[in-house]
């Protein structure tokens, strides 16, 4: 048995890996959980893990602290997600800027009210932006608070904080006045992705699994896998599966970016 846990952004094509890979070594269950970056990341230093799953790298504190367990962490860069923004269908505001967000999402925000960034629609009476966020043991969390943010600057109060990024998806899609952000592979037909800059001066880029993988998205992030150590045995043999041609398939028909060039 060989436990996976950690990033709900990773957990879906985690998923499809282990399905997968039954058939490579039927002799050999793996299984897999969510709860988070934060909770895969602590299961190893812990020591109840063979592989943490992060959408984040791991803290200079949590390193810390597994090497006083005994732990040695190694990290595996397994793919790239690009951190999509989601908003109501009806929304008009397509492009934004990463100012325009923090702006938004930031302690201190300005911006509080759709006509502020003129948006008006239909199902918002309210004007109040209703601003979607995930829980603080998500990797997600962290990448966004880093990559809008900053390191200095946190969130705003009264966010929606949300377990799961499908849990965001839906949200945003029943909720005219909201904005959110999730993984790239949890978009659907019912929600419009906003095509993001750097700033007023460069060119708005949509998220996609290609300008994941170029980095041209500003906001495309590794996927991480963690082991305790130089993987070795089945461990050693599930990874180098997972970055082989056919583990990158599997990972860009869930949504994500491959590390490399993959072969059809």
């Amino acid at each position: 048995m060989l436990q996976n846990k950690g990033s709900d952004t990773l957990v879906n094509v985690a998923g499809a890996w282990a399905e997968a890979y039954a058939k490579v070594d039927p002799n050999l269950a793996i299984a897999v959980s969510g709860g988070g970056s934060g909770t895969g990341i602590s299961a190893l230093i812990n020591g109840t893990v063979d592989i943490a799953n992060a959408s984040r790298r791991m803290k200079d504190k949590e390193i810390k602290a597994a090497k006083a367990n005994g732990v040695e962490p190694v990290e595996f860069i397994v793919g790239y997600d690009a951190l999509a923004v989601f908003l109501h269908k009806e929304n008009t505001k397509t492009d934004w800027t990463i100012a325009e967000l923090a702006d938004i999402y930031g302690e201190g925000a300005q911006t509080t009210k759709w006509s502020q960034v003129d948006v008006r629609m239909s199902g918002c009476e309210s004007d109040k932006i209703v601003v979607v966020s995930r829980q603080n043991n998500s990797g997600t969390y962290a990448y966004f608070k880093k990559a809008i943010l900053g390191k200095k600057r946190d969130y705003r109060m009264g966010t929606n904080d949300l377990h799961g990024s499908k849990d965001v998806v839906e949200l945003v899609e029943k909720t005219p006045c909201a904005i959110g952000y999730s993984g790239l592979a949890y978009a659907t037909d019912h929600v419009k992705m906003a095509r993001i800059a750097k700033d007023k001066n460069s060119p708005y880029i949509a998220p996609s699994v290609k300008t994941a993988s170029d980095r041209s998205y500003p906001i495309a992030r590794p996927l991480l896998m963690y082991t305790a150590g130089e993987p070795t045995g089945k461990v050693k043999e599930y990874l180098d599966w997972i970055l082989s041609d056919e583990g990158q398939r599997i990972l860009v028909k869930n949504g994500y970016a491959p590390v490399r060039n993959v072969t059809d």
